[in-house]
């Protein structure tokens, strides 16, 4: 390996949207994520759906599918 050409090795915390921190090795000391194993649906098995620019209204009005 070459000298000097790796970034630096950091015990990083990331912290979830959730409230979930956990500590993990990156090249950043600190991660902000929106999604983590506690929150995922794939983990979780609960469908959640985030929509905050009202795109899911916007669909159903345009094609007619109204609740």
């Amino acid at each position: 390996m070459k000298e000097k050409i790796h970034p630096n090795y950091y015990q990083t915390t990331v912290t979830c949207a959730c409230g979930n921190n956990f500590v993990t090795g990156s090249t950043k000391k600190n991660l902000k994520v929106d999604v983590c194993s506690k929150c995922h649906p794939f983990f979780t098995g609960i469908q959640k759906i985030v929509d905050t620019t009202g795109r899911l209204e916007r669909f159903a009005k345009k094609y007619g599918l109204e609740k």
